[in-house]
């Protein structure tokens, strides 16, 4: 197999597997990425979130919307500009997306009991590290 084929051919397994983990979810994904973007990179104002997230500000903003309503998110003023605001995460909110992201967890652990035997749960083991490599390269991060 060529590089380009492997490029390609784990591109897709990893978007197949993040669209059935994405079956465990109980909120919208919208929100979800929001939370979680708020949780990993702190306090951002919409049109931050909107550019990390590849979405229009009106997409983001009516996540947003949604996540100040139910009490998961805050907005404040922005110390420098006062026509924007800066989300922040709530304790509410982190109890939430810990909740979701326990879930996610779990049921992909069933999932990788219920599929892989000892040995190929130790290659998965091994590819995490070099998944999380690969995305280092390619964030920069």
């Amino acid at each position: 197999m060529d590089d380009e084929a492997l490029a390609e051919d784990l591109r897709e397994a990893i978007g197949e597997l993040v669209r059935a983990v994405r079956t465990a979810d109980t909120m919208p994904p919208g929100e979800a990425a929001v939370l979680g973007h708020l949780d990993r990179s702190g306090p951002q104002t919409t049109a931050e979130l909107a550019h990390r997230r590849g979405v229009t500000h009106q997409s983001a903003a009516k996540s947003v919307k949604e996540l100040i309503d139910s009490g998961w998110v805050r907005a404040a003023p922005h110390p420098s500009d006062g026509r924007k605001l800066v989300l922040h995460l709530t304790d509410t909110g982190r109890a939430r997306l810990q909740q979701e992201r326990s879930q996610r967890a779990t049921w992909l652990n069933t999932a990788i009991h219920d599929a892989l035997n000892p040995d190929e749960r130790r290659q998965l083991r091994d590819c995490v590290t070099l998944l999380t490599r690969l995305t280092t390269r390619i964030t920069g991060q």
